[in-house]
């Protein structure tokens, strides 16, 4: 007997190249919207994964960021790698990660941490996919970050709170 796979729509914008350098407002959900990082130690988890992307990809930056308690919103910027001083040679050169493998490999240390702790170790802990957007100027920029930094006070009216579909 064959399965036939199910063929799941793509979020990317099917030709643009997502190891272009620009910023990058991308939004990941657990799995089940399972309340995860209602935990502070998971939420940490998260958190620290997250920043450890800058520091194992020399050209990433990491702007406005929030862990929810069921989501993560952060600004991920590709740009020139952050090299040694300018009589430094590059000894390789430099092979760009696409927006996608840097998102999964957020996911996989932060997977990996979480899963230990539970003794869990094949668990998911998010979807499959994730929700991104190519920020294209300094003004679109600007509301990203203040939507990010507002998200923790607007919980309580996110549909993605469960209480607040409980109440409705």
């Amino acid at each position: 007997m064959v399965l036939a796979h199910r063929r799941r729509n793509s979020l990317r914008l099917p030709t643009y190249d997502y190891t272009l350098p620009g910023a990058y407002f991308v939004t990941l959900v657990c799995k089940d919207r399972e309340l995860l990082f209602d935990s502070p130690l998971f939420r940490q988890i998260a958190q620290t994964a997250w920043l450890e992307l800058e520091a194992l990809y020399e050209d990433v930056t990491l702007d406005t960021h929030v862990v929810m308690p069921n989501h993560f919103h952060g600004i991920i910027v590709l740009g020139a790698p952050r090299r040694g001083g300018s009589r430094t040679a590059p000894t390789a050169p430099l092979i760009r990660k696409p927006l996608g493998r840097l998102v999964g490999a957020f996911k996989t240390m932060s997977t990996k941490r979480i899963n230990q702790i539970r003794g869990t170790p094949a668990h998911t802990v998010w979807q499959r996919n994730y929700h991104e957007r190519v920020i294209r100027h300094e003004r679109e920029l600007n509301a990203v970050r203040e939507y990010i930094l507002d998200n923790p006070r607007r919980w309580a009216e996110d549909v993605e709170n469960p209480d607040y579909r409980r109440c409705r």
